[in-house]
């Protein structure tokens, strides 16, 4: 249990956005993603994911870690609509329209609420992901659910300290998802062999390294003198701690920094990509549409779109 409380410890929590959806139209994404740590809580109606469509029931929570493809079904009707990820993202207020949590408390038809979050560990390893954890159903856990409510209630109120207490309940909300793993066994095999980076504190400083200089030379040769290993060696020492190697690593953060330029920024493609380390803009295009399945530029339309209805 100690190593655990270490664990919270080094984890920073932070509020993204929430929101409330009544589902106009009954959908299936064959790859639904979300881009940040998503809890989706369903009050009414129909809500299934994966392969098998496991059915959520009305009051549970369906966890999405970022950046995780899923099948997701949206709305009761036997008539519904089936696309991809990139269809949906264009079409989104077609099926998902935003409303008020009083609102949804007063409709019987098809709603769901949906809060955001980021928990990195030492603000700079995605948490859940590096895990491995899955999308699944937090089934009989009242409190989970009820913080949800808490959040979206909190965020649609004009409260002194607004702020800050959507901080304290989320950080809370991560705990209590984590507890909820730990009380039910859940993902034991993922949480023992993926948590290995928190026990070398090199490894740390190299997530540090990368983090303060993503549009800088992170070649092999520069990340061995950060960790005090040999060039030939700390590929394999990344990856033997990770799970992944240094270079796909870096790619990862590259493009994450990326989205986060996109979505806060004005800048060009061009001077986003030369940020975050692409010299030749036609080369970071080509691997942002290959990892995100979208161009940058729609990219930042699609989320724009998204933050206007939020």
């Amino acid at each position: 249990m100690d190593y655990y409380n270490k664990v919270i410890e080094s984890v920073h929590v932070r509020f993204l956005k929430g929101n409330n959806f009544k589902i106009e139209k009954p959908v299936t994404v064959s790859d639904y993603e979300e881009s940040e740590n998503s809890l989706i809580l369903l009050h009414h109606g129909t809500l299934k994911f994966g392969d098998d469509q496991e059915l959520v029931n009305e009051g549970e929570v369906l966890f999405l870690p970022k950046g995780q493809k899923i099948q997701v079904t949206f709305g009761t009707g036997a008539k519904r609509n089936e696309m991809d990820m990139e269809q949906f993202g264009d079409n989104r207020r077609k099926y998902l329209q935003s409303i008020s949590f009083k609102d949804i408390k007063l409709s019987e038809e098809d709603c769901v609420s949906l809060v955001q979050f980021e928990s990195k560990v030492f603000d700079v390893v995605n948490f859940f992901n590096s895990l491995d954890i899955p999308p699944f159903i937090i089934r009989f856990n009242d409190r989970i659910a009820t913080l949800v409510e808490d959040v979206i209630k909190e965020l649609e109120a004009s409260y002194v300290g607004k702020e800050r207490v959507l901080k304290s309940q989320t950080e809370v909300l991560v705990i209590e998802l984590l507890r909820h793993i730990l009380k039910n066994r859940l993902f034991t095999e993922e949480l023992s062999t993926n948590s290995t980076y928190f026990k070398d504190p090199r490894l740390i400083d190299l997530f540090n390294f990368i983090k303060a200089n993503i549009g800088g030379d992170l070649s092999n040769k520069v990340l061995a003198k950060v960790a005090n290993v040999s060039e030939d060696y700390v590929g394999q020492y990344f990856k033997m701690l990770t799970s992944i190697n240094p270079q796909d690593y870096i790619e990862y953060q590259r493009m994450e920094a990326a989205v986060e330029l996109l979505r806060t920024t004005k800048k060009s493609i061009r001077d986003i990509g030369k940020e975050v380390g692409y010299k030749d803009t036609a080369y970071f295009c080509r691997r942002f549409k290959m990892m995100y399945g979208v161009p940058a530029g729609k990219m930042r339309r699609r989320e724009s779109l998204i933050n206007i209805q939020g």
